[in-house]
């Protein structure tokens, strides 16, 4: 089993402490550096060379967004994880795009922020269940322009967002406590609303339509006007 490095980013002592205790329940994690502010982050990231950063928003200076982003910028394989409070709109859609690949709130409990680690080192993207919620309803304005998406349902839309952030089947049973058959179901109902055949052509759909850009960052202008699920 690979040992994970892993640095926590939070202003406050108490919160880097609990972080902390929670990772020792896991033999294949590290805590190699804790940081209290963006700037020391940037100072400690490459001394310590951690493979996840469990990154804060609000901090002194300049808090988890620019430090998320100079931190990708200098560091493309150190994997950025947001633990936050601020689980609505703009917080998961603005840290996603500068460079973020999980989001989870800070009551999440030890085994999904354990797990949210080893997905986003083995390559994955992790946002939690009730985060990609409240991402897929970000956007409600009436007088949008229409889209293909519209036709969605709101889980039709959520799981569409969890493919987007590159999330397997398994891991969207995972997420949203679904059967993995019950997930391919809503997966392949979308594809017939839409008119594609697989996530290459939604990818490149998603791209047509705005909601994502050229480096894959989900953007807020997607919704769902469907009631139902």
């Amino acid at each position: 089993m690979p040992n994970i490095k892993v640095m926590l980013v939070d202003d406050h002592r108490l919160v880097r402490a609990g972080l902390k205790r929670m990772l020792l329940e896991a033999d294949d994690l590290t805590v190699v550096a804790e940081a209290g502010s963006g700037e020391q982050a940037l100072e400690l990231a490459p001394i310590s060379r951690p493979d996840v950063v469990l990154m804060d928003i609000n901090m002194p200076g300049i808090g988890g967004l620019e430090a998320t982003r100079r931190l990708v910028q200098r560091s493309p394989d150190c994997k950025v994880i947001v633990v936050s409070m601020y689980v609505d709109e703009p917080y998961p859609s603005q840290m996603l795009g500068a460079g973020a690949v999980g989001y989870i709130s800070k009551d999440a409990v030890a085994d999904e922020v354990i797990d949210a680690i080893r997905r986003v080192h083995e390559g994955r993207r992790y946002v939690a269940s009730d985060i990609v919620g409240q991402i897929v309803v970000g956007s409600s304005d009436p007088a949008a322009e229409a889209t293909p998406f519209d036709s969605l349902s709101q889980r039709e839309t959520q799981i569409m967002k969890l493919l987007l952030l590159g999330q397997s089947n398994q891991a969207i049973s995972d997420q949203l406590h679904l059967s993995p058959k019950t997930v391919s179901t809503y997966r392949y109902r979308m594809y017939e609303k839409l008119g594609i055949a697989n996530d290459v052509e939604l990818m490149r759909l998603a791209m047509r339509y705005g909601l994502l850009d050229d480096s894959g960052a989900i953007s807020q202008t997607v919704h769902s006007r469907g009631g139902r699920s």
